[in-house]
């Protein structure tokens, strides 16, 4: 159990380092893992605790945020309602960032999971390992413009890219991957409206402007994505504007 609450904090740290982590969560997680027993209400209390930060970490330093405002875009694009569902799509986006996550989930692995299980290193230098790949993404995604604004926010001189904190590499990262969510959903957007707007000059042209124009434009929307094979290209294409 000690091993396994040590283990999220590390993988969950990441998200909320620039908030700096409560000393006595990371402080009972090294006794823990020096030998030190507590009691299994007190284990429990402390994983559970670890796990609230999971979701925090998923949104904030992972592929995840681009994925789902993406496909969401798309379910509106296609004007489809609620299909595919809410939980269809949060189903999609977890696993490809899974597979885009994949290098940097290898990364912790062998740099700090791995040597802190064998007992090689503690705790705190395991965290410390655990950052490097999850940070390198992150600035690997990140606009320069987006540093500069929040660096300037924070008042912190940075002059090297290396040398960004945390506090600044988060908001930054989530910005960027918000601003090319947009670009990927506006161009996604194109095809689908010049169908809406040749449904409706045509309908407009034949005098039937009670009829609505999206229930005419749906069919042709979805034969369209289903010609193009419109999920293994969009879904590859996200996956493929990871590479850094």
């Amino acid at each position: 159990m000690t091993r396994i609450a040590a283990a999220v904090l590390l993988l969950a740290l990441p998200a909320v380092g620039a908030a700096q982590a409560e000393p006595s969560a990371l402080a009972l997680a090294n006794e823990a893992m020096a030998g030190q027993s507590y009691t299994l209400s007190i284990q429990i209390l402390v994983l559970m605790t670890l796990l609230t930060l999971l979701p925090a970490a998923i949104l904030s330093t992972t592929a995840f945020v681009r994925i789902i405002i993406v496909l969401s875009i798309l379910r509106q694009a296609l004007g489809t309602a609620q299909t595919p569902p809410n939980q269809v799509l949060l189903g999609i986006a977890l696993f490809l960032t899974f597979f885009v996550m994949t290098p940097v989930i290898d990364g912790v692995h062998q740099d700090a999971v791995r040597p802190w299980l064998a007992g090689e290193i503690t705790a705190e230098d395991a965290l410390g390992r655990a950052i490097v790949p999850v940070r390198q993404f992150m600035l690997d995604q990140t606009r320069e413009s987006d540093l500069a604004l929040f660096a300037g926010i924070s008042g912190t001189a940075v002059d090297s890219v290396d040398e960004v904190p945390l506090s600044i590499a988060i908001p930054s990262f989530m910005v960027s991957e918000l601003k090319t969510a947009f670009q990927i959903g506006f161009l996604i957007f194109i095809p689908f409206l010049v169908i809406d707007l040749v449904v409706s000059s045509v309908l407009m042209s034949m005098g039937m402007m009670m009829l609505s124009p999206m229930l005419i434009s749906l069919p042709f929307k979805i034969m369209l994505f289903v010609l193009v094979d419109g999920w293994a290209l969009l879904l590859g294409t996200l996956a493929g504007s990871f590479q850094a």
